[in-house]
């Protein structure tokens, strides 16, 4: 009912009125960010700082980079292949956007890598897992080559087993090297 004195429309209206236009101005500029970082983490090249990798040329790189999935599955999310920033380290593939997954090869030895280090057989494959602050760096110590896929901690283990697959596939087994 108006306001008798004035005309105009009562408080609760006008108040109502202003709380929804506030929300839905919230509301799209929510989305607009959103829409844009999520659009701006896939668009160009990822930067990856280079490691030392002094067998990256090495056949069992070849072999296995040539043979990674162009998609992993993490928490049942698809990641897609990224490209690389230049210069690219050697021997490396990266997947996803927000929190990539970084496959490197032909790394050294890892030094964590001892007689009495706690080793997991996934798919086949030994890795040596090494955490780190807010990922794991799984190396893969029983073949040719040693290569290692940093795995953020929010992703599943998809990505550990879908490249235990390639790796069982492409690089024979080869006895623990210590030295």
């Amino acid at each position: 009912m108006p306001d008798s004195d004035t005309g105009a429309p009562p408080k609760v209206v006008l108040v109502t009125a202003a709380a929804l236009a506030v929300a839905l101005a919230v509301a799209v500029a929510v989305f607009a960010l959103t829409l844009r970082s999520s659009n701006s983490a896939d668009s160009g090249p990822l930067p990856l700082v280079p490691v030392p990798a002094p067998f990256a040329t090495a056949p069992g790189c070849t072999t296995l980079l040539s043979a990674v999935p162009t998609e992993l599955t993490s928490n049942g999310t698809s990641l897609k292949v990224r490209t690389l920033a230049d210069p690219a380290p050697p021997a490396t593939v990266a997947w996803g956007s927000t929190d990539p997954l970084v496959l490197r090869c032909g790394l050294d030895r890892p030094p964590e890598l001892t007689p009495t280090a706690a080793l997991r057989l996934v798919n086949k494959v030994q890795w040596l897992q090494v955490p780190g602050d807010g990922a794991s760096t799984w190396y893969v110590v029983d073949r040719e080559v040693y290569a290692a896929l940093t795995v953020p901690d929010s992703a599943g283990t998809g990505p550990l087993q879908q490249i235990s697959d390639t790796v069982a596939a492409k690089l024979p087994p080869r006895p623990l090297r210590f030295s």
